[in-house]
């Protein structure tokens, strides 16, 4: 990775923009939480709403979004997102005890500008890097995420507590900007040159269009749902705040560390995916199965867990699981998509993944109403385990497709 980012300055340009873009984020997540936590009693569905503010406009949008990621100029697409977002985020200085729905109209804000970053940035990619660097470009973008989750949650904690939270939110505005800066370095074309790129945008028929490609591929279909069991069983992160508060009676600092776990986890997931880059699709789809269950078992685990530590050990683990089937997913998704569908094919991908999180979201904070939030973690862990199994049953089929098939 650090040859390809020495040799190859767009690809460093990009990469470097969503390191601080990305940072800035996890710096005031761990802040909002906090200023949530305390102005709703603890409140699990507070919390929930929050991070569906932040998954919800992926779903909501990628009719337009992949179109636009595809027709548009995917630099100046993601320069104007980040400006846009720096901008919105300085709405999070106005949230007080009374007027919380500021939090969650800035988070929407964001997360809407987010939707046509996200297929635009990873569209991208493939167009700023060779093809025999294109592997480790793509591990290279799938584990930032989780590097920033895991630095940027664990910094986040410190920061806020030395500085507070409003030098937090300041911090994210910041990085937006600096993230267009970087971005508009960029020299090599980010999108293919070809007719279809500079036809009018028609979010229907252009998301048409996408989905019968995507059906002409059982494999690239297949890949599509792969990170379903995580999605569906997502809401636990937000039953991960409630232990840190609750349970472990820890704040902002258990919250970061928790979150700094997960991204820990995130981090190495892509590391171990390495080696099945180069598999059929068969395969990818076989580990994606298997990283499901372990996702599942580990928050069972942590459901369990009487200390933060050993809670910190089972978020680590269920989110190597998640980021090994996030990465290759990607992975697979990026390399066998044609240029001329990446972008809608990415905003499909990750329209799916954010459905079934913001379901997931909800039903874990009435569980946890219900239940409690041991029992309602253990529930959405058994559905990843019982969507593991499931999707390796159905996807049996698929031996020998290899994983890349477009030019």
């Amino acid at each position: 990775m650090f040859s390809l980012l020495r040799r190859n300055r767009d690809f460093r340009a990009l990469f470097f923009g969503q390191v601080v873009s990305l940072g800035g984020d996890w710096f005031a997540t761990v802040a909002i939480i906090g200023v949530l936590s305390d102005a709703t009693n603890h409140s699990a569905l507070a919390v929930a709403v929050l991070f569906v503010a932040q998954m919800i406009p992926s779903f909501l949008l990628s009719p337009l979004a992949g179109p636009v990621s595809d027709r548009i100029d995917r630099r100046v697409v993601m320069i104007v997102s980040s400006l846009l977002s720096g901008v919105a985020a300085l709405g999070f200085l106005l949230v007080k005890p009374g007027h919380i729905w500021i939090a969650y109209v800035s988070q929407l804000i964001i997360s809407s500008l987010s939707a046509f970053f996200a297929p635009a940035s990873g569209a991208a990619v493939p167009n700023l890097v060779d093809p025999q660097d294109l592997p480790v470009a793509i591990r290279a973008t799938s584990s930032l995420w989780g590097i920033m989750l895991a630095v940027g949650a664990a910094a986040g904690a410190l920061f806020t507590h030395q500085f507070g939270r409003d030098a937090s939110f300041v911090a994210n505005a910041v990085s937006f900007v600096l993230a267009a800066a970087s971005i508009a370095l960029i020299k090599r074309r980010t999108d293919a040159t070809n007719g279809a790129s500079r036809r009018p945008i028609h979010p229907i028929r252009d998301s048409r269009e996408a989905m019968a490609y995507a059906k002409g591929d059982p494999a690239m279909l297949a890949l599509l749902f792969a990170k379903g069991g995580v999605g569906l069983a997502g809401g636990v992160v937000v039953l991960l705040t409630t232990l840190a508060v609750e349970r472990f009676r820890s704040g902002d600092t258990g919250v970061g560390i928790l979150l700094a776990a997960r991204g820990i986890g995130v981090v190495l997931g892509p590391l171990w995916a390495k080696r099945y880059t180069s598999d059929s699709s068969s395969t990818v789809m076989k580990v994606c199965a298997f990283a499901s269950v372990i996702y599942g078992m580990s928050y069972i685990g942590i459901a369990l867990s009487p200390m933060l530590w050993l809670a910190a050990i089972g978020a680590l683990v269920a989110h190597l699981g998640g980021g090994t089937q996030w990465a290759l997913s990607l992975f697979a998704i990026q390399a066998r998509a044609s240029d001329e569908f990446r972008g809608r094919v990415l905003a499909a991908d990750m329209a799916l993944v954010t459905l079934a999180s913001t379901v997931s979201y909800f039903v874990a904070a009435l569980l946890q109403h219900v239940v409690g939030t041991g029992w309602a973690m253990s529930v959405l862990g058994i559905v990843a385990v019982l969507w593991g199994f499931t999707y390796l049953r159905f996807t049996r089929g698929l031996r020998t497709l290899p994983v890349a098939v477009a030019a």
